[in-house]
């Protein structure tokens, strides 16, 4: 009897040594970020900035990947997909919850196919145009609408974008009509402003701020409702547009099926990233307010709250779902 209590004790054992051997394990190998966009835009400079600080926290390299194509669904799908393992991971953007929105069906679930982990930061976006262009103010900008529908154009990072609805949300409001210049993001809607091919700017300050800074830039507006302290000076686009505001963010998340020991792990090495003075500056020079979450699951109610607000501004702004 002695004997046989003696080897179930060490079996015991044994299974228990192994699981903790095998929840310590994680990580043992590199990890991929995966981010929905162009090289030198908003998602992918967050990304890197995080990255290095993911790598000293996690004891394992985090490496930036990206995944470019339809407003970031591109990216969404590939990891929703992926092994929950904690290897793969995303950068998401507002634009996945205005992509929840605006389409009526994706190849993944916006909420419900990833393990949120935690936001990064929140942000307003500028409305800009070329320092070359005629236009002074926004109300420059509507009246020319006004007097030429169709005529003036403006850019996205891709076609359900957040900056796509920040511009169907401007002209709807407005009550004029624009022309939308979707794009795959990065540098190339930066590009054409300046070279005048395009006449409006809706995006992320990590994007405009340097051209402003530069001269290149005239901003018109920011997108919050109240003056923001990244961008001193520039009046709120509600100032014309009474009531209009749009503010976007940043997070990560893993796919659906990530185990809890994983989610805490990833959650606690990247609050100890944000809570890093460099990268906060860092972070702010973007033009975004580092905003964490306190569990995995306030990042997902915050979400689908974005959804529904977005599903709310479509209704109103009278766009069709697609």
């Amino acid at each position: 009897m002695i004997k046989k209590i003696i080897f179930s004790l060490l079996i015991s054992n044994i299974f228990l040594a192994g699981s903790c051997l095998a929840q310590g394990a994680y990580p043992d190998k590199p990890i991929t970020l995966i981010q929905g966009f162009g090289a030198g835009g908003n998602s992918d400079t967050i990304a890197r900035i995080i990255a290095p600080g993911l790598s000293k926290e996690l004891g394992h390299q985090v490496v930036v990947e990206a995944k470019t194509g339809a407003g970031g669904n591109i990216a969404s799908a590939a990891v929703a997909k992926s092994p929950a393992d904690g290897y793969t991971l995303i950068l998401l953007t507002g634009g996945h919850a205005v992509s929840a929105a605006v389409y009526s069906k994706l190849a993944f679930n916006p909420v419900d196919d990833f393990e949120w982990i935690s936001l990064v930061t929140q942000f307003p976006f500028a409305v800009s145009v070329s320092s070359e262009s005629k236009f002074k103010t926004l109300a420059d900008v509507i009246a020319a609408a006004k007097a030429a529908p169709d005529t003036i154009s403006y850019t996205s990072v891709g076609i359900g974008s957040t900056q796509h609805l920040s511009g169907e949300l401007f002209a709807s409001m407005a009550g004029v009509r624009m022309t939308h210049v979707p794009y795959k993001g990065g540098a190339g809607p930066l590009q054409d402003v300046l070279g005048g091919r395009v006449d409006v700017m809706f995006d992320s300050i990590t994007v405009t701020k340097a051209q402003m800074e530069a001269g290149k830039l005239r901003a018109l507006g920011v997108t919050s409702l109240k003056p923001y302290k990244l961008l001193p000076g520039v009046p709120p686009v509600a100032e014309t547009i009474p009531g209009y505001e749009v503010t976007s963010w940043t997070g990560v998340a893993a796919p659906k099926g990530t185990s809890p020991e994983i989610q805490k792990r990833l959650q606690t090495a990247l609050l100890k990233v944000l809570a890093d003075p460099e990268v906060i500056a860092k972070l702010e020079n973007t033009g975004g307010i580092v905003n964490t979450s306190i569990s995995g699951n306030q990042m997902k109610q915050f979400v689908s709250g974005q959804i529904a607000k977005w599903r709310k501004v479509l209704a109103t702004a009278g766009i069709a779902q697609q």
